[in-house]
């Protein structure tokens, strides 16, 4: 899988219907997907941009989204493998 892969799996579980935001640092799915594919946007053009490595940290908003919509397993393979590619 590549960084993009990674990626764009992760926001496959940002979109999911029924996720909860509440404990993320994003008001909801609109502006997490704005910051998001911003950022995906900086990789595509060779960037490695610091922020996106924030999002997937322990406890960080991904994480924290995660948990609070029940995709947390999921997310731990994917913050894993996005560790060993990014």
């Amino acid at each position: 899988m590549t960084l993009l892969e990674v990626l764009a799996t992760t926001r496959r579980y940002m979109v999911l219907p029924g996720n909860d935001f509440a404990w993320s640092t994003w008001d909801d799915e609109a502006e997490a997907l704005a910051e998001f594919d911003a950022l995906v946007e900086q990789v595509r053009q060779g960037e490695r941009p610091f922020t996106l490595h924030v999002l997937y940290l322990p406890t960080g908003p991904l994480q924290e989204l995660a948990i609070s919509s029940g995709w947390a397993e999921q997310y731990l393979v994917l913050a894993a493998r996005f560790d060993e590619l990014f």
